[in-house]
């Protein structure tokens, strides 16, 4: 299990203001959620990734040096631990992500943060095409609604659970936080 890495993608204050990415998050655990898979990470001494979206443009909540940019809290790196800043949605474009996954002879990863149908969708699907075997953690990622092309708001909920459907079996392997950790204690001591 040591070849397993967190990527942990895009947990940023600026995701705080929910009015300016669509209204209405879904899943408002996937912090919590995320900061147990981060515990157990820490405390077996697991690979683990931070992704951090630096937005080009600088009126956008994510552009650095504003307070948006920076990781939240609950999730915050610790010294030394491997923080990887993008500026497009997948955490493998224009970085060194892949690079130290293979490095470190890293087979599977599990992938967590905001927004499912954006940055976490896109890196676990190149994640996938890549060749690792992709955990995505349903209950530690989360979107906002959405306005459909022909103008309908799209709820949150749905979206998020069309975008897991999408990823499910084909990119990867959807999990609850609670069937990970399952996962993770059996393949442990097996």
């Amino acid at each position: 299990m040591r070849n397993i890495a967190l990527i942990i993608v895009d947990f940023q204050n600026g995701f705080d203001e929910v009015d300016y990415w669509g209204g209405n998050r879904n899943n408002p655990k996937a912090e919590e959620n995320t900061r147990i898979l981060l515990d157990v990470w820490r405390e077996r001494k697991f690979p683990l990734f931070h992704i951090r979206h630096d937005s080009v443009n600088i009126k956008s909540k994510l552009a650095p040096g504003q307070w948006g940019n920076e990781i939240k809290e609950i999730v915050k790196p610790l010294p030394g631990e491997i923080v990887i800043s993008k500026t497009v949605n997948s955490a493998f474009i224009g970085t060194d992500l892949k690079q130290r996954l293979d490095e470190q002879k890293i087979k599977s990863v599990v992938v967590v943060g905001l927004q499912t149908d954006h940055c976490v969708s896109t890196t676990a699907r190149m994640a996938g095409n890549f060749g690792y075997d992709t955990i995505v953690v349903s209950d530690a990622t989360a979107t906002f609604d959405r306005v459909g092309v022909d103008g309908i708001k799209i709820p949150s909920s749905v979206i998020h659970m069309v975008n897991l459907s999408s990823l499910n079996g084909e990119f990867a392997t959807v999990l609850t936080t609670e069937e990970l950790l399952q996962k993770i204690e059996i393949e442990t001591y097996a």
